[in-house]
């Protein structure tokens, strides 16, 4: 609402998009993008003043950099301009090119400058979490001791520990909070990749590595070397 003197003037809605603005929104859906997205934009990371399609190619050329001091990941919160990839004009961060009208993705968050054509995914905003997650929000709480999304199966079913999910796996050491890999919670309340839990398993280590404590149960394996003796 604007104030024009005395009185007061109440902004009007934008007018709904015509077909064939529309029309125009769709050219090039799922056509563009990289391994890890399907977008319709590049992002200029301001860290380094280069063009990525999303920032996982950004750390991932930058992280194999051979000079550690150069080493560095892009803050998605910090982008401000993109690239369109049909047209090609940059323009600050935006759902829509200002230049040609495509829309650069199907799902589009203003806060974490995050573009995904493919909405099979359920993507989500989490506030709490700050960052987008993907599964479907119904299927998912934030748990605020844990400082992370589970899943809902886990609400009230779950050991907490304080800010869980803010650390590094302790098999890999990839940060978990904002990791796309799935992350599993073990009965001790830590949490790590699902694939190196797994991988654990095979290995026939059968303790947390961070606490030692048991992650299965074991009663059953105690009790059969209980007989054997």
């Amino acid at each position: 609402m604007e104030e024009d003197g005395d009185n007061f003037v109440v902004d009007q809605p934008p007018p709904p998009p015509t077909e064939e603005e529309l029309d125009r929104q769709d050219v090039g859906k799922l056509l563009y993008g990289c391994d890890h997205y399907r977008r319709r934009c590049k992002l200029r990371a301001p860290c380094c003043n280069e063009i990525f399609t999303c920032r996982h190619c950004h750390n991932e050329a930058k992280n194999a950099l051979t000079n550690p001091k150069e080493r560095h990941e892009l803050v998605r919160h910090n982008v401000k301009q993109v690239v369109c990839a049909v047209c090609d004009t940059e323009q600050q961060v935006a759902e829509i090119c200002s230049e040609c009208g495509v829309k650069f993705g199907e799902y589009y968050c203003e806060i974490c400058r995050f573009y995904d054509d493919n909405r099979t995914k359920g993507q989500f905003h989490c506030d709490d979490c700050g960052i987008c997650r993907v599964g479907g929000r119904e299927n998912f709480f934030h748990c605020k001791k844990c400082g992370s999304c589970y899943s809902v199966e886990l609400r009230d079913n779950h050991l907490c520990v304080e800010n869980s999910m803010k650390n590094h796996c302790p098999i890999c050491y990839e940060f978990l909070f904002d990791s796309v890999k799935g992350t599993t919670i073990m009965k001790c309340g830590h949490t790590m990749h699902m694939e190196c839990h797994t991988e654990m398993i095979h290995q026939n280590q059968y303790r947390c590595p961070i606490c030692s404590k048991s992650v299965l149960n074991m009663s059953g394996t105690w009790q059969r070397l209980d007989m054997e003796v």
